[in-house]
């Protein structure tokens, strides 16, 4: 319900006592649409509420877990979800504008290189992730691929993988990092083209989501994807070593000699993607219609609570938190984080 105000006359209105009787004495609003006016002032209930979460697909069911605990932690508010490529996810707030209380990316450079500094002033990394090879019992060859062969059953004739698009989903250009990663890896000139060119664009998706019901469907046999999904979902998958799955900081070096290209803020523009350890962020945009929920929605995912649904769920919490932007966090933000070494 909206706030209302009464209507209050005094001869310093001119406006004719007679007018007023007419509309008080109605027994609807002036115009059809509208709803009557309230007698009192009504406070706005916290039924009213809603939460606006825009957030990675991979952070689809721990995001889920968080909303539904938030919502029981406080009655009568709502969490709308929507879930994206976290490229597109940031673009739907600089670029259109839409109102988002939550930002939840699965690359904190997203935010770093979309949103910051025109449409939030603090990114918080809080989670980690690894790149695997997700497939079913029914996938081609399902019974002969290892760490030592994916590359090879990728590559045989009749079998199908997807993946998502790099310029909509930062697991789409960690897929090509991944790659790049495992030509140097196995040592064999011109794999990661190959794999890059297999199937042209048949199965290329916005975001890394979307292929699963391909591969359920047995429309694609593999898919390169973050584990945790593979996991949150029941997939097989196939473990990769650390020197090409994107995941540990002890191969930070390494991982920066894959690169790719991806858009970048205007239209033309390209930006040059390194390889890194997989570290998300949540910010909270400036355009946040309810800012103080989205404070208490951190507050909660950053918590002891928060934490043990993130790991539950396959991607590591990073504990405490790890924020560039200190000075700029809400208050009751500041106990999780530090800054970066």
């Amino acid at each position: 319900m909206k706030n209302t105000t009464r209507i209050h006359l005094s001869l310093a209105t001119f406006i004719p006592v007679f007018a007023f009787s007419i509309l008080a004495g109605c027994g609807e609003a002036s115009n059809p649409g509208d709803a009557p006016v309230p007698e009192k002032d009504a406070p706005v209930t916290v039924k009213d509420r809603k939460l606006i979460v825009l957030h990675a697909g991979s952070l689809s069911v721990p995001f889920k877990e968080i909303s539904t605990l938030f919502e029981k932690q406080n009655p009568g508010v709502t969490v709308q979800s929507e879930s994206a490529g976290s490229r597109d996810t940031a673009r739907k707030v600089s670029d259109l504008n839409r109102p988002c209380d939550v930002l939840g990316s699965a690359d904190y450079k997203v935010v770093e290189n979309l949103l910051m500094p025109e449409h939030t002033d603090f990114n918080i990394r809080f989670a980690t992730n690894e790149m695997a090879i997700a497939y079913t019992d029914k996938s081609k060859y399902a019974d002969e691929i290892t760490p030592e062969n994916w590359h090879e059953i990728l590559l045989k004739e009749g079998v199908t993988f997807g993946r998502a698009d790099p310029n909509s989903d930062p697991c789409g250009y960690r897929t090509v990092m991944l790659f790049d990663l495992a030509q140097r890896h196995f040592g064999m000139d011109g794999l990661a083209k190959r794999l890059k060119e297999k199937d042209g664009k048949r199965f290329i998706r916005p975001k890394e989501t979307d292929l699963l019901a391909l591969l359920e469907a047995r429309e694609i046999d593999y898919l390169p994807i973050y584990r945790s999904v593979a996991r949150q979902h029941d997939l097989k998958t196939v473990r990769l070593p650390d020197e090409m799955n994107l995941r540990s900081s002890a191969h930070k070096d390494l991982y920066a000699t894959a690169t790719v290209e991806v858009t970048g803020k205007k239209p033309g523009e390209m930006i040059t993607r390194k390889g890194a350890p997989i570290v998300y962020s949540i910010t909270i945009p400036k355009n946040a219609p309810s800012r103080d929920l989205a404070v208490r929605y951190l507050d909660l995912l950053l918590s002891a609570q928060g934490r043990v649904i993130m790991d539950r769920n396959g991607q590591s919490p990073i504990v405490p938190a790890i924020t560039g932007e200190m000075d700029a966090l809400p208050d009751d933000l500041k106990k999780h984080c530090v800054k970066p070494e």
